[in-house]
Formats: C-alpha cells, structure tokens, sequence
C-alpha cells in the first residue's frame, strides 16, 4: 500500500466525497487512489480554484472540504484561497506535495518551505516523514480543522511517501548491489536506512469513525442574561452572519428559532437566504439607522470589524448580546456587552428560542421598520429606471430576481456590480448564497461555483462577476462543461474597475489603471464547448435568463455577458 492509498483510506473514511485537485507529478498517488476509493476526482484549471471548492464544500455540508496541489508553485497558487478559508472559518484540508525527503534543501525541482509559506494562515500545519505516521497525521487534520474554530490546514506529503516503496527504492539506486569503492557503499547503505526509515514499521491501520466537530458548551448564566435582556427590550435587532452557520446542518433549526424569537433580523455572508426570499422579519435596507436606533442588539456570529464601522455602528445605550466561536471576532472593537460569549451563534440562539412560551411581539418597531424597508425600495426602484448608455445595473438585478427559480444558488464574485446584486437579490433558501467574506477576495467565483453544482447537482448554480473578477477564474468554464454542470455567469460588464473608478477619479483626478475592454467574455464558454451570448438591452438580458436556464437543462454551462451603465448607485461604497 503506497501513501497515496493510506490517505484515500481515511478521507473515506472521514465522509469525504470530493477531491479538488490539479494534475501535479508530486501528488498523483493520492488522487488516483482516492479515485480507485470511490472519491469523485475534480481537476480544475488553477489550484486557488481547488480550495475555493473545497472551501464552498465545507460551508454547504458542514464536511471538511479537501484539495491537493503540487508542490512549490502549486502551493504558492493556492496561498490566496486558503488565506480565504481562514478569515471565512471555513474547515478544509490542503494536501501539498514536496520533494523526496532525501533531496530537501539540496536544489531539487519546486523544493521550498512550503510550511514556513503557510504558518500564518492555518489553524495547523504538518510534515509528514515517515509512513507509518500518514493516516494518523491525516486524522488529526481533520481534528484541528473542526476544533473550536474551523479553519484550513495543510499537511505536506514528500513524493517519496506517496509512491510505493519498490518504486522509491528505484529513484534512489536501490535496485542494484553497490558499487565497490568505499564511498559507494556508504552512500549505498545510508540511503538504504533513509529509506527503511521511511517505510518501516507499518502496521494495518483499523478504519476509524468520522472526526466529529467539537463546539463550546452554552453557559446558563449567559442564557439567562440574554432571556432578560430581550424580555426588557422595546426596540431590539438580530444580525447574523456567516459565524451563525458553522455547522450547516442546523440552518433549519436556526431558522425555525428566529422565527420563533421574532426579532427583526439582518441577514449576512452565509445566513443570507436563512428565511427565504420574502420573510417578514427580515431586514434587507438601512441597517446601520437601524442600529442606531436599537436598544438591544443581538450579534451572532458576526465581528465589529469594518463591516460594523470597528464597532462605531453599536450605539452605547443599546444593550449588546455578542455570540462567537472565535475569541478575537468576539471582542474586536467592542464596547460593554450584556452577554459576551464563546460559543456556537446557531446553538445559543437555538436554545434561546425554547427558554420561554412568549416573547414580546415588538408589533410597533417592525412596523416602523417596514417603512424604512418600503422608503428604501421606492428609492432602489427610482435607481432602476434612470437611464443609462447600457443596461441599468440595478434594473438588470431586479429583473433576474423575478426570474430566478426556486432552486438556484447564488456565488458573488466581484467588486461594484457583484454588491449591487447582494442588495437587489434575494437568496431562495438557506445555504444559497456564497462570497468570499472578510477578506473580500476576487477570484472565487469559479471555485465556489464548482463546489455548490456538485453539492447541489439539481439546482442552478448564478455566478454574478464583475467583468474585472471574471478573468480570474473564467477558465473554469472547461471544468464546468466537461462536468456538464448547471453553472451561468451573468458578467456585468461596464468595461472598468468601476467601484474603484468611481471615487478614484475625483478624489485623485484620474482613471488610471480603472478601465477596460467591452470584451466578448461569452466566447470563453465557447471555446470550452459551453455557450453564452453578449446582451445590451434589458429584454435582450430577460431573454438571455431563459436560454441559460435551457441550456443548464442541458447540461451546458452559459455566460451571459450583460453590457452594463456605469451607475452611481453604490458611490463612495469604497471600504478601507
């Protein structure tokens, strides 16, 4: 059994189902085996893209997801997404490849410190040195992933550990008897040692149950405060973010609590899509009056980080009720709370909502928070009918809200365009929206795409791009139609960088380095034997909706290159 098998051997065993790779000689055993193991292979066209899948996997079913590259670039590649993954708290498991452990530091090909690259931006890293300890340095991979706070890890597998040890014994010289002179003998047995070091003493490894994530428990007392603190409350507000949904397997519940609860709620990042389209408790516009206005605020798995304004946004007479798995996000910029705890959001509120038989209703604050709702839709709608020398951006998202069907997923993945559409469009059920999170990365679209059409094979998976973010990963419009998986991209594409654009140009009185191509994004699919179309009206656009959703039935990926006005509808949107 080579190494490449121990390891297939225990992502089985872990519930593993996909593994996001690209072709690399240092790593082939592992995939191969892990094919021959019954795990779905997925080679994608740059390796940032095999960690935002395996990212999305993670954030979707609660599984750690897991990737491989090979060694040197092949790492350095994929440093960007797994620096995603951690300020996401997203659990997966980045396999690298590294030269044999005879040749480290002596020149060989891609031989750098690969650990010392990754030190800063995962929970727990590993080298590998012998076989015998593979399938327990996997294990505890998948431990440190799902402990406390999820987050990647990244554990080097030397080449020499992966193939069997016939064939190492070969690249070393080890076929044939030694050479006569002294020296050759020497060189001939310490490699020999090396080698039996490598390989010996392994013995049959019993298969081991799934490595089950292991949460905070809820303190009584904390639970109580914050019953008395909403009990008191006249004007309070829930905001969820994607910390909320740490283990997804308990959106449903999260959902049915918040319902229960009554809280009028913000929903972000990952709890986007929690209650639906169109919930009455749901918050979609003018949060930050909102919390201004609040005398309780409840924060669930969400940071007081530029997002909140450092904090700024959380007025000192609001009560403050903050729930974390992460210590640092837990305290970041926060004045005094009520309630401050370490602790799973989605299980606090869960439990929250069965500590007592009524709530108060807070009719009079949600009705006036209606009418914020209803003033700011009246004015979106006013934005949507300005005219423009291209499709209106807001006018095109409105549109494709109307026409999203029920079961679609929506993957954001660019600047200005992309957080038009999370402000006009409405996630249809909960774990259907997807962005990078805090680190606010371009790029992820086709990765997270990839993972969210293999975790939800039946649905439409929507990648909205900017026409900046799309040439980060459009290539993976190859992955998609070999795959033949329901994926479309709607590009809003203004020819600029146009969230930059926009304030750069009067603050510092250029465009430079801003502007772009009218390009013809929707050949790319083409070429890839996809399809697509470039529009520039919106019924031309509302057209398009229905040929992509034919096309996916299909089987065929699309792009939909939407020409689109350069709108001030998110001026002076820049966060710093």
């Amino acid at each position: 059994m080579n190494g490449g098998a121990i390891i297939a051997k225990v992502l089985r065993e872990q519930g593993v189902q996909y593994l996001f790779t690209l072709s690399g000689g240092h790593i082939a055993p592992i995939y191969v085996e892990a094919e021959k193991a019954g795990i779905r292979i997925v080679d994608v066209r740059h390796e940032a893209s095999a960690v935002f899948a395996a990212d999305a996997i993670f954030r979707l079913s609660g599984v750690p997801g897991v990737a491989a590259v090979t060694a040197g670039p092949g790492v350095t590649n994929a440093v960007t997404a797994l620096k995603n993954a951690q300020m996401a708290q997203s659990s997966l498991l980045l396999f690298g490849g590294a030269t044999a452990t005879l040749l480290r530091n002596r020149g060989a090909l891609q031989d750098i410190n690969q650990t010392g690259i990754v030190a800063t931006i995962v929970k727990w890293r590993a080298q590998v040195q012998r076989l015998r300890d593979l399938a327990s340095t996997v294990r505890e991979g998948f431990r440190q992933a799902q402990r406390g706070v999820p987050g990647p890890v990244f554990l080097e597998a030397p080449v020499d550990l992966l193939y069997d040890e016939a064939t190492v014994r070969e690249w070393y010289g080890q076929k044939n008897a030694p050479g006569r002179s002294l020296a050759a003998k020497l060189r001939y047995w310490y490699i020999n040692r090396h080698v039996n070091r490598l390989f010996g003493r392994v013995s049959p490894d019993a298969p081991q149950p799934p490595i089950a994530p292991v949460r905070p428990a809820i303190r009584a007392s904390a639970l109580r405060r914050a019953v008395q603190t909403l009990q008191a409350a006249r004007q309070p507000v829930l905001v969820l973010g994607s910390g909320a949904l740490a283990t997804p397997k308990d959106a449903a519940a999260l959902a049915t609590a918040v319902r229960q609860l009554g809280l009028p709620v913000f929903l972000s990042g990952m709890a986007r899509g929690l209650l639906g389209p169109a919930d009455p408790l749901q918050c979609l516009h003018h949060r930050k009056k909102i919390l201004r206005e609040a005398d309780c605020i409840v924060l669930a798995g969400v940071s007081a980080d530029f997002r909140l304004d450092y904090g700024r946004q959380l007025p000192k007479k609001a009560k403050l009720i903050a729930l974390h798995l992460d210590k640092t996000d837990l305290h970041r910029n926060m004045p005094r709370c009520e309630v401050q705890t370490i602790v799973n959001p989605a299980h606090f509120l869960i439990e929250l909502a069965q500590q007592t038989g009524t709530w108060p209703d807070w009719s009079g604050w949600k009705a006036q928070l209606a009418a914020y709702q209803a003033d700011r839709e009246a004015e979106i709608a006013q934005s949507a009918d300005e005219p423009l020398r291209g499709i209106n951006p807001v006018a095109l998202c409105r549109a494709l809200d109307r026409l999203l069907p029920a079961q679609s997923v929506l993957v954001a993945d660019g600047g200005d365009f992309a957080a038009t559409a999370a402000y006009t469009l409405r996630p249809r059920k909960p774990l259907s929206w997807l962005d990078p999170g805090a680190f606010g990365t371009l790029g992820v679209g086709g990765g997270f795409a990839l993972g969210a059409a293999l975790h939800y094979p039946d649905d439409y998976i929507w990648i909205i791009y900017g026409d900046g973010s799309a040439a980060f990963s459009l290539m993976e419009f190859d992955v998609f139609a070999r795959n033949r998986m329901k994926v479309c991209a709607i590009i809003g594409n203004n020819g600029a960088w146009e969230q930059i654009a926009r304030d750069q140009a009067p603050m510092l009185g250029a465009r430079t380095a801003t502007d772009l191509a009218l390009s013809d994004y929707h050949r790319v699919a083409e070429a890839f034997g996809a399809a697509g179309e470039r529009v520039e009206s919106l019924p031309d656009f509302q057209k398009a909706v229905a040929n992509a959703i034919a096309s996916m039935d299909r089987g065929v990926p699309y792009i939909i290159n939407a020409v689109i006005g350069k709108s001030e509808f998110r001026k002076g949107s820049i966060s710093m």
